[in-house]
């Protein structure tokens, strides 16, 4: 699933090519992508608008028009938005391309077709998508201080990787990054996070500006127009089961609860597990 740097890239990459620009026609292809409204209401309300900008809120990505309208994206597993020219092959299972009066494009495809994207008349219908008024402050929001931290992680006796990627709690933080934090704070991820001391909650929460301070430009600067990549080789632990820590050298220990990959280091961040 994209995260944050993927979608903060994405975001990057559409507004330095598309802002501005006038979409001149709307296509729906795979009508179950588009939850709201009707196939033809989505191509015949954004045809004309004119696209301002791009933004992330959690794990959203959020497309702005100059009439207010918003199209909101969530890409879920394999869905990916693509800047595109009016040639190029178009992907397995694109959903939906909007075609911009330069002749450039903007799609969506998703191999599973388990996105979904939402145009909404403004701000004010942002509470219709889904757990969008459940999602607590933004992992990179500056209003995110440690003593809001440690006062809303006090309602999450779990698991600390479990609560971190609960976006309840924090949005935006995904699986791979999650492990990417906790690396970084040394602290094991199956660990409650009521057993945590005040010196470890620091860590974590440091470790998420510091962790996305370094993985954002990487990102950005490797996906180049590309947006449809998911760029990870360059993380520390996340995927990295069995190759040297790079930190100790002792073996990345990696299992999969929930079928969800968690990889950490048990000399760095202690903890055993099964």
């Amino acid at each position: 699933m994209p995260e944050i740097p993927e979608l903060e890239a994405m975001a990057a990459v559409l507004n330095r090519k598309a802002a501005g620009r006038t979409v001149v026609e709307a296509e729906v292809r795979i009508p179950y992508v588009v939850r709201r409204p009707s196939k033809e209401e989505f191509e015949a309300s954004l045809r004309g608008e004119r696209f301002e900008r791009a933004e992330r809120k959690g794990k959203y990505e959020l497309l702005r028009f100059a009439s207010g309208r918003i199209l909101a994206v969530h890409l879920m597993l394999t869905g990916r938005l693509q800047w595109a020219q009016a040639g190029d092959k178009l992907r397995a299972r694109t959903g939906w391309v909007l075609r911009l009066d330069d002749g450039s494009e903007i799609r969506y495809f998703d191999y599973k077709v388990d996105g979904r994207a939402y145009l909404l008349a403004g701000p004010q219908e942002l509470a219709v998508l889904p757990r969008w008024d459940k999602m607590g402050p933004d992992a990179l929001d500056p209003a995110l201080t440690f003593e809001v931290f440690r006062q809303r992680i006090r309602r999450y006796p779990g698991q600390i990787k479990r609560t971190l990627t609960n976006e309840a709690f924090i949005a935006g933080i995904g699986n791979a990054y999650g492990d990417e934090v906790l690396f970084e704070a040394k602290v094991y991820p199956f660990a409650a996070t009521k057993s945590l001391s005040e010196e470890q909650l620091r860590a974590v929460y440091e470790a998420i500006r510091k962790v996305y301070a370094w993985a954002v430009p990487i990102v950005a600067e490797r996906m180049g127009n590309e947006i449809d990549e998911k760029i990870r080789d360059f993380l520390k632990v996340h995927r990295k089961g069995g190759q040297p820590c790079p930190v100790c050298g002792s073996p990345i220990t990696e299992v999969t609860p929930n079928q969800r990959i968690t990889s950490w280091c048990r000399k760095c961040q202690g903890g055993a597990f099964g």
